[in-house]
């Protein structure tokens, strides 16, 4: 591969559902450019996208891989991303940094809409997109229906660039809409061109009309010709085809077969002379644009050779080998190929190269060597909702967890972790079961820390239903020379739901002084840490209204002891009850799974508020209600089951709610393991 390229670069990022086929693509489209001799498949582990160990162990991608070829004399760098929405944050901190992805699809009508997510992504931040048909030779629909059903997801229109030719099952060429030329697919080699098939001419007009139409939307122009009957020029249709992309206002549709390379160089010759060049992309990201060197990390590596990598997109100027960025000196410069690094000396604006030894820089972030460089927009960080309690599996390796953790979150930012402050345990969070089990997985390979697991406990409370009065609390202790002797009475009264604690003292004549009386609130708020059903006690007012002390032997801990006497005694009178923390909760659905979504939330407690349309996604919903945190456990995995994967949630703690007798009774027998309803 030749160190400077002649005529351009496109950086492509590669996108779309879990078994699409995106690593396939990937393999193809460095096979057919000659940067790799022999092609890999993910069964064998052996793919440059799936090169990480985690990726190879489960046969699917769980973080971007970039892998450069050239072709035409244009650089390609491709980014491979993962499709399980459990690593969508890859995806879009990826697809800050690219010129124009490929969406991969299968041709399947009951899981299109999985797409409709992605579609939303890319439109927002109106990154230019083409879709790809793939697995051709398991079509279950008509190409048209195909059509049709990709447009229902989308909020930009879709144009089929070609028309698939099938004989049965097997796909065999193709039809460019543009030139209207059929083509003819062999196996390990360049399509060529057949005669037009006459029993295609009525699909292939119909769907060549609807592609022209679209372009119209755009271009008087062409308005004017196809209202006329003038056949347009192929230049001008070439023409807005790219001006269209590369504003995303059309989305072009290709079909193929990734496994066999039908497909893909047609896919090829689409992004070399369709898809917008980087200097395109820069300005419409860039207000200003000058050669003071910019990039942006899209993401960060741990490398078991070389230590932190960063994968970056060049925006502007040059980075060259040592340059000093947010004030860290870099490293080496590379070019990726999966794991494998190329050095190079420079990289130019619109490049995606990796840097090493970015000490303090994360994932999303700009660097720049000007301190007061503009920040480049990131992608939205997306909200935690899955968790287990993690826990070192050798005891000597705790002072070890937590700058491991620190690594791991730079090169996963979906990841989360928190030390909670009731349950004292530590919770690592992230976007799935299968996201997490490959975090754990790295801290085992990576930094030789195995974890155990287990579903974090709920953090349930407690709190009392009635008063008790002038609760008496003495404590007495002689062991020679000074003693120790404490004497005070309580009130002891519930406060309403979310008041808290409040301490207060109606002492009257001396009867206890005043230096005391702190001991007293310590001695009430150290037994309230932990009551008598075993959790914090919450939502409780206490009054000292009398007590006595003896003038040699009286402390300030002696009250404080003689209050938790006072506590131990009243509490058990007072009837405590066990608190459950509740989440509102906003699920957001296709509408077509509206009712089974109100289904699982009502069988799992929830009291639903309502719902209505999401605002600015056509045919979903937004779902409200409250739901108790014992029951959000596993909440993600059985809405994504019953979404085909693409619902989701928003929560944040709302208020405490007393837990259902018969639970409770369940909880308090078999302990704080996260009981639900269910018994789960």
């Amino acid at each position: 591969m030749n160190e400077k390229v002649k005529s351009g670069s496109r950086n492509v990022a590669i996108v779309g559902p879990y078994l699409s086929g995106k690593t396939t693509l990937l393999e193809s489209l460095l096979f057919v450019t000659g940067a790799i001799s022999r092609k890999g498949n993910v069964k064998d582990g052996n793919t440059v996208g799936d090169s990480a160990n985690e990726a190879r162990d489960r046969r699917m991608s769980v973080e971007v891989s970039a892998a450069n070829t050239e072709y035409e004399n244009t650089r390609f760098t491709f980014i491979d991303c993962p499709g399980s929405v459990e690593f969508a944050q890859e995806t879009y901190n990826a697809l800050m940094g690219v010129d124009a992805a490929i969406v991969v699809c299968e041709p399947i009508r009951e899981r299109v809409l999985t797409l409709a997510p992605l579609f939303k992504f890319l439109d927002n931040w109106e990154i230019p997109h083409i879709v790809f048909v793939n697995k051709m030779d398991r079509a279950n629909i008509h190409v048209l229906e195909t059509l049709h059903a990709l447009k229902a997801v989308s909020s930009r229109p879709l144009v089929a660039h070609q028309y698939p030719i099938m004989q049965g099952e097997q796909l065999t060429g193709f039809i460019d809409m543009v030139s209207e030329q059929a083509y003819q697919y062999h196996p390990g080699a360049p399509a060529d061109s057949i005669p037009f098939p006459e029993e295609l001419k009525v699909e292939e007009h119909i769907a060549r009309a609807e592609m022209l139409e679209a372009l119209a939307n755009f271009d008087d122009h062409l308005l004017e010709e196809i209202l006329e009957d003038i056949e347009p020029p192929q230049e001008e249709i070439l023409k807005d085809l790219k001006l269209e992309l590369g504003a995303d206002l059309v989305v072009p549709v290709f079909f193929g077969v990734a496994e066999q390379d039908y497909g893909v160089r047609p896919l090829l010759e689409a992004l070399l002379r369709e898809a917008p060049e980087p200097e395109i992309t820069r300005e419409r990201r860039l207000s200003k644009i000058s050669d003071t060197p910019l990039a942006q990390v899209l993401k960060t590596f741990y490398t078991p050779q070389g230590g932190k990598l960063s994968l970056v997109r060049v925006w502007q100027g040059t980075l060259t080998d040592g340059i000093v960025l947010n004030g860290v000196r870099a490293g080496g410069l590379y070019r990726l190929m999966g794991q494998q690094q190329q050095q190079i000396n420079e990289a130019v604006a619109g490049e995606i190269v990796a840097l090493s030894r970015l000490e303090g820089i994360k994932t999303g972030d700009t660097i720049s060597t000007d301190s007061q460089m503009m920040e480049l927009p990131k992608a939205e960080q997306l909200e935690p909702v899955f968790a287990l309690a993690i826990t070192p599996e050798k005891r000597n390796d705790e002072v070890k967890l937590s700058a491991a953790i620190t690594k791991l979150l730079e090169e996963d930012p979906a990841l989360n972790w928190e030390q909670h402050g009731d349950t004292h345990e530590v919770i690592l969070w992230g976007q799935g079961e299968i996201h997490l089990q490959v975090a754990l997985d790295r801290l085992r390979r990576k930094y030789n820390l195995p974890m155990s697991t287990h579903l974090p406990q709920v953090p349930y409370k407690e709190t009392i239903r009635k008063s008790v009065n002038s609760v008496h609390g003495r404590y007495k202790h002689q062991s020679g020379g000074h003693g120790q002797f404490g004497d005070v009475f309580l009130d002891i009264q519930p406060l309403p739901r979310g008041e808290g604690f409040n301490f207060n003292e109606k002492i009257v004549g001396g009867v206890v002084p005043r230096q005391y009386i702190p001991g007293v609130e310590m001695g009430v708020r150290e037994f309230l840490t932990h009551g008598p059903l075993g959790f914090p006690i919450v939502d409780v007012a206490v009054t000292l209204t009398n007590g006595s002390y003896h003038s040699v032997d009286s402390s300030e801990q002696a009250f404080k002891q003689a209050a938790r006497l006072a506590m131990q005694t009243g509490i058990p009178q007072a009837q405590p009850t066990l608190l459950e923390p509740i989440l509102k909760v906003d699920v957001t659905t296709p509408n077509e799974f509206t009712s089974k979504v109100l289904q699982l939330l009502s069988g799992r407690r929830g009291q639903i508020l309502g719902y209505e349309g999401r605002h600015d996604w056509p045919g979903w919903d937004n779902v409200a209600a409250y739901l108790p945190q014992a029951e959000m456990q596993n909440f993600i995995v059985e809405l994504r089951s019953l979404t085909l994967g693409v619902g989701s949630f928003h929560w944040e703690q709302d208020h405490l709610q007393e837990v259902p007798e018969k639970l409770a009774e369940r909880i308090l027998t078999n302990g704080n393991n996260g009981v639900n309803s269910n018994g789960k």
